[in-house]
């Protein structure tokens, strides 16, 4: 999902090519796209834009009063209505001339400016991304309420990290607590601050908070200076995954810091990637399935994995197989020694007995209940 610096630089691109012009059609691919009804879209006809903002990772583009413009003495960056996109996980925009087509498969929407066209497309059968047509009221409805860090101090910071107890890594992407920070800049983040993403934030300390404050300021200014510069003459290639990033996307490469592999944690359809040296002392962070999977066998070092996957590669299945490939995660198991005794079933309790019994006398009941039904029948 496009995160803050990414929807910065959508805004800057936007706002140049749009501000102060009129908004002379809106095109639809797709009705589903549409999430409002009142005001209906035709009332954003004709309107000027005034503004082009961000509402966390919402694109809020204001426009002006029907017949109303900047030139005709409006207030500079007074809106009468909103359009408000969401780009969610695939969406896209294009700057086309003016006019252009929607494409085929991805296209949602086209916004026709005399200046040119924006295409809004979304590459993905799960069409998530939307756009709402708002007044100032509909516009804070739709705000989740998390604070700019970027325009914050260290102590509004800190109140509103404390709030609540979670892990650092759901904290900076709860948009209810942090604005515009997602699954990748928060890895990025919590590896430059050299934070465990599961450390829980009321056990921070107050330099440990400062710290955190100073490198989310670090990295996602660092970020949105290289996207402007990469932009070109528009920001085409939108992706959460960048060669240049530390550890996001980059589980099994080395760490830029300390050359060790980065690691992940895998939870619903996301994912934590992290470094163990840099962020967890040495200590692998356990997966919610692989580790349940192998519970007391899960390894707690990079030095354990290691070692488990050198002994699973000497299995017997055939080299590059797609079951020596599975081995690597699953650890051999010790032979039983020569001498033990085979494994024997425990012997049975009364228990036991009884509950083997009742299941016997429900199975004989339900046969002769279906040989009743066949002689009925």
């Amino acid at each position: 999902m496009p995160e803050l610096p990414d929807v910065d630089v959508y805004i800057e691109h936007i706002a140049a090519r749009t501000r102060g012009h009129a908004l002379e059609r809106i095109r639809l691919a797709s009705p589903f796209v549409l999430r409002t009804a009142d005001p209906p879209l035709a009332a954003a006809t004709g309107r000027e834009v005034v503004s082009v903002t961000r509402l966390g990772k919402r694109i809020v583009v204001g426009l002006a009063a029907a017949g109303e413009s900047a030139a005709s003495g409006r207030a500079a960056g007074s809106a009468e209505l909103y359009l408000v996109i969401h780009l969610m996980v695939a969406g896209r925009f294009r700057w086309k001339p003016a006019g252009a087509p929607i494409p085929g498969k991805l296209g949602l929407a086209a916004f026709d400016f005399d200046s040119g066209t924006l295409l809004l497309t979304e590459a993905s059968t799960k069409k998530r991304a939307s756009i709402h047509l708002v007044r100032a009221a509909g516009l804070a409805a739709l705000d989740p309420g998390g604070i700019e860090v970027l325009g914050s101090d260290v102590a509004t910071f800190a109140a509103r990290l404390r709030s609540e107890n979670h892990t650092l890594k759901r904290a900076l992407t709860d948009p209810h607590l942090f604005s515009g920070i997602g699954n990748a800049y928060s890895d990025e983040i919590l590896h430059h601050a050299r934070m465990s993403p599961v450390k829980l934030t009321s056990r921070l300390t107050d330099a440990e908070i400062a710290g955190l404050h100073a490198s989310i300021h670090v990295v996602l200014e660092e970020w949105t200076d290289r996207l402007r510069k990469e932009a070109g003459e528009f920001p085409e290639k939108v992706t959460a995954f960048r060669p240049e990033m530390a550890v996001h996307g980059k589980y099994g490469k080395p760490c830029p810091r300390c050359g060790r592999p980065v690691q992940r944690i895998r939870y619903a359809a996301n994912e934590s990637n992290y470094c163990p040296t840099c962020q967890t002392d040495d200590k692998l962070l356990a997966d919610r399935s692989l580790s349940r999977l192998m519970r007391g066998d899960w390894p707690k070092t990079l030095e354990e994995l290691e070692a488990k996957k050198t002994q699973s590669r000497a299995a017997a299945a055939p080299a590059g197989s797609i079951a020596a490939r599975a081995a690597s995660f699953i650890p051999a198991r010790p032979p039983a020694s020569a001498g033990a005794p085979p494994a024997t079933a425990p012997p049975k309790t009364d228990a036991s007995r009884a509950s083997t019994k009742a299941d016997a006398t429900r199975a004989s009941t339900k046969a002769d209940g279906a040989r009743a039904g066949a002689r009925r029948r």
